[in-house]
């Protein structure tokens, strides 16, 4: 459902330390107000992974769709070799949110920029010299998912961001191990519901809302804040450890617990 503006997508592939909970940052709550207003917006996990609790802001936003980055080690043709980003940052949040909520491409990512842009200019050897600079991080891999966002509402312009978010998660394919198992590569604090896959989030014909038990209104009238289902322990000889004692599927139902 689009804003009277007519603005779909809001990329924000940006990301700072957080300096308070989420609810009191004022760019979050701005953050917060377009995604009332009917805006998906799509935002950095932040590139000082790949330690726990290392998601900027405003991706620390429990509403928006966060997203991490993975590398396809130069290799496109061939998945069996891809990698979680060792930079992507990883949940979960001060307040235990999961966090990113899925990754996309973002290690060696081409785009369009002038050779005369400041970045080509302080980076030679990443600019073609002509009308493409290469460059990594979990802002590319955000561009991505907010391409796909706009796909989305492209062919179902009646959808909100709720039912965007959910879209996206529902058709991510995550990390598991070769050998048959179901058991996930990386943990769900570091790759969310997975890698985003375009072509199934929009030929899916997948009906839900993402961000259940949580109330935007609330949360700006500062009625009402909310908390995630992670939990941390503490061992002396690992240190701290986080956790979801449940962990759902696509559908909302429980799976078995993830720990990272």
């Amino acid at each position: 459902m689009l804003n009277k503006f007519g603005i779909g997508v809001l990329n924000l592939s940006l990301s700072a330390t957080p300096r308070s909970h989420y609810w009191e940052d004022p760019l979050n709550q701005a953050v917060m107000r377009a995604w009332e207003a009917g805006i998906v917006v799509v935002a950095s996990a932040g590139n000082t992974g790949p330690g726990a609790m290392t998601i900027g802001a405003p991706g620390n936003v429990p509403y928006v769709i966060t997203v991490g980055a993975m590398t396809d080690n130069y290799t496109p043709e061939d998945p069996t070799d891809d990698i979680l980003a060792s930079f992507s940052s990883a949940g979960p949040t001060v307040e235990g949110f999961v966090k990113p909520e899925m990754v996309a491409p973002g290690g060696h990512v081409r785009g369009i920029m002038q050779p005369t842009a400041e970045l080509a200019v302080s980076y030679p050897d990443f600019h073609d010299g002509d009308k493409y600079f290469i460059m990594s991080g979990t802002s590319q891999a955000t561009a991505i998912v907010s391409g796909i966002a706009a796909l989305l509402l492209q062919d179902e312009p009646g959808l909100t961001p709720d039912e965007v978010k959910y879209r996206l998660m529902s058709s991510a394919r995550p990390a598991v191990y070769t050998s048959g198992s179901d058991a996930m590569t990386y943990s769900v604090f570091q790759q969310g519901a997975g890698l985003v896959d375009a072509y199934d989030a929009i030929h899916s014909n997948t009906v839900g809302a993402a961000n259940r038990g949580l109330d935007i209104d609330a949360d700006l009238a500062n009625t009402a804040h909310f908390g995630g289902p992670a939990s941390a322990y503490e061992e002396k000889s690992k240190g701290k450890s986080y956790y979801v004692y449940y962990v759902r599927d696509n559908m909302g139902e429980p799976l078995s617990g993830d720990g990272y």
